[in-house]
C-alpha cells in the first residue's frame, strides 16, 4: 500500500513528503522509536474512526492505562489521518485517546498519514489485531470492514484480481481463512446474542450456527435465553439451525430445546410468574430474585423455630 507520511508540523501546518512502499503498520512500528517526530494535535481536532469495531471500555484495564499515562505520558503516539482542515481521524490509539481525555490532556502526540478511507480501514484493522485481548465481536466486525474495504479497492483497481476475498484478509491475520469466515458470520447476529458471545455465555462455534437464523428467530432466541437463563450448546444450536431451515423456528421449538438438561448444567428452579404474583401482586420483575431468596430465608427460620419448640 502506497502511503504518504506527513512531516513534523503543527495541526495547521502539515506538509506532504514523498510516498513510501512500506505498509502503514510497518511505518508506525519504526516510528515508535522516533517519538520526537510525532505531531502534537489538540484534543478537539481528533475524531474516533467512524464505526470502528473496537470497544473502548472504562474498566480496570482502562484505569491501569490511565494511571500509566498519568505517570509517564503517552509513550506510543496515536496514528491518524487528516480528514478536513483541522480534523484528524484516529486509526490506532482509541484507548490512549480516551485515557488522555479523561486526564484532561489538551494536546496528544500523533503520527499523521495521508490515506484513503479504504487504506485507513485496512491499516486500522491490522494495527489493532496486534492487541492481546480482542473480543469476538470486535474481530468479527474488523474482518468484515477489511473485507469490504478490499473489495472496494478491487473495484477501483484490477491489480487485486481474485484477491478481493477472505484469503487476503486471512493473509495478515492470526486466523486461518475458514476461521476468518466464521468470525465474519458473527456479524449476522443481533446485538443481544453477540453480547452473549463476548460475555462467554454462548461459545464461538454454536454462535456461528446461530448466525444462520433470521432476525425474528434470533430475537425469539434471545428472549428465551433471558427467561430460561440457559444458552444453547453446539448440538442444540445445530438443531435450531436445522429446524429454521426446514420449517421455520418458533418460540416453542426454542423453549423445548433450551429446556433440555445438559451434562454441565446447574439445576434450575422454574415456576410461572402468575404463582408469585398471587402472593405478591406488586412485586417488580427486577426485585423478584431478591424477594424469593428473602422469602425462603424467612420461611427456613420459621421451620427451625418450630422444630426447636417441638423438641422441648
Amino acid at each position: 500500500m502506497a502511503i504518504k507520511p506527513k512531516s513534523k508540523a503543527t495541526p495547521r501546518e502539515i506538509e506532504e513528503s514523498n510516498p513510501t512502499k512500506e505498509t502503514l503498520y510497518d511505518k508506525v512500528q519504526k516510528a515508535r522509536t522516533e517519538y520526537v517526530w510525532a505531531n502534537k494535535i489538540p484534543v478537539e481536532y481528533l475524531r474516533p474512526f467512524e464505526n470502528h469495531p473496537y470497544k473502548v471500555i472504562d474498566n480496570e484495564e482502562m484505569q491501569n492505562l490511565v494511571d500509566s499515562i498519568n505517570e509517564r505520558g503517552i509513550l506510543t503516539p496515536l496514528t491518524v489521518r487528516k480528514i478536513s482542515g483541522t480534523e484528524y481521524e484516529i486509526i490506532s490509539g482509541h484507548r490512549r485517546f480516551y485515557a488522555a481525555k479523561k486526564l484532561g490532556f489538551e494536546m496528544i502526540p500523533a503520527f499523521i498519514y495521508e490515506l484513503t478511507y479504504e487504506e485507513a480501514v485496512i491499516a486500522m484493522v491490522d494495527a489493532n489485531l496486534q492487541r492481546e485481548h480482542i473480543l469476538p465481536s470486535e474481530k468479527a466486525r474488523a474482518y468484515k470492514m477489511k473485507l469490504d474495504a478490499l473489495k472496494h479497492q478491487g473495484q477501483a483497481s484490477t491489480q487485486l484480481g481474485q484477491k478481493w476475498s477472505v484469503e487476503q484478509v486471512a493473509e495478515d491475520s492470526p486466523d486461518s481463512r475458514s476461521q476468518v469466515q466464521r468470525y465474519i458470520r458473527l456479524t449476522n447476529l443481533i446485538p443481544e446474542l453477540l453480547d452473549l458471545v463476548d460475555e462467554g455465555r454462548i461459545a464461538f462455534t454454536p454462535a456461528v450456527e446461530l448466525s444462520y437464523l433470521n432476525e425474528v428467530e434470533q430475537a425469539d432466541l434471545a428472549e428465551e435465553i433471558r427467561v430460561c437463563d440457559a444458552t444453547p450448546n453446539l448440538s442444540q444450536a445445530q438443531r435450531l439451525r436445522a429446524i429454521s431451515r426446514e420449517k421455520g423456528l418458533t418460540p416453542e421449538h426454542i423453549g423445548e430445546i433450551l429446556a433440555e438438561e445438559k451434562a454441565n448444567q446447574k439445576p434450575m428452579i422454574k415456576m410461572p410468574m402468575e404463582k408469585i404474583q398471587k402472593i405478591a401482586p406488586k412485586i417488580r420483575e427486577n426485585d423478584l430474585e431478591d424477594f424469593i431468596l428473602k422469602s425462603c430465608e424467612y420461611y427456613y427460620r420459621h421451620l427451625m423455630r418450630s422444630r426447636d419448640r417441638d423438641a422441648r
